[in-house]
């Protein structure tokens, strides 16, 4: 019963305080799922991040169902969808009107504008933490090479991120597989060697 509350719990946070939507929320999810309740390492949500990019619908909802599941199968999405999506779902059926009415204030497009550059640092600080750990994995040359031709994908061409990340799979599974193959070349020879001694 007490999982069930933290998904409630951290997903209701993600859902009420995700202003902007869609990309601005991740690292509030990423906060909650990885760092605060440790349903998964950085490494897996990394993972699930880009696979659920890769499918349509709203990238939270998707996030939070995969999580849900993770955690506690097909209730569990059920609860972390819910949770997710009804607090500011009934929050804007109620304030609507009132904001509605509000919508050309000052006060009120100085508020989003205060809130954009915070979202921004959000973001840039959950892509740095990205940049880190693919520098780790693959290197420095490789990591440099995918940034910066998935940022001419994405905003030369503009090129859709779901393709994108499709190509950007089938190439690291490539150059996994080519690592891997010329490792084990290099190997071979060595146990041969020792299986000669023994």
């Amino acid at each position: 019963m007490r999982t069930y509350l933290d998904l409630v719990v951290g997903f209701a946070r993600t859902g009420v305080t995700g202003y902007g939507g869609g990309p601005s929320i991740i690292p509030l999810i990423e906060y909650e799922a990885v760092k605060k309740y440790k349903w998964m390492n950085e490494d897996e949500f990394g993972e699930t991040l880009a696979l659920a990019n890769t499918l349509p619908g709203p990238i939270a909802t998707k996030m939070a169902a995969y999580i849900g599941f993770k955690v506690k199968g097909s209730a569990g999405a059920a609860v972390a969808i819910l949770a997710h999506i009804l607090p500011s779902s009934l929050a804007m059926m109620v304030l609507l009107g009132f904001l509605y009415s509000f919508r050309h204030s000052p006060v009120v497009k100085g508020m989003v504008t205060g809130v954009s550059p915070v979202i921004g640092v959000m973001l840039a600080v959950l892509a740095f933490q990205f940049l880190t750990k693919s520098k780790k994995t693959m290197g420095s040359k490789w990591m440099a090479v995918f940034a910066i031709v998935s940022f001419l994908l994405l905003q030369g061409i503009s090129l859709h991120p779901g393709i994108v990340i499709g190509l950007f799979l089938v190439g690291a599974f490539i150059l996994s597989t080519y690592k891997i193959k010329k490792d084990q070349g290099w190997k071979a020879p060595v146990m041969q060697e020792r299986e000669r001694q023994l």
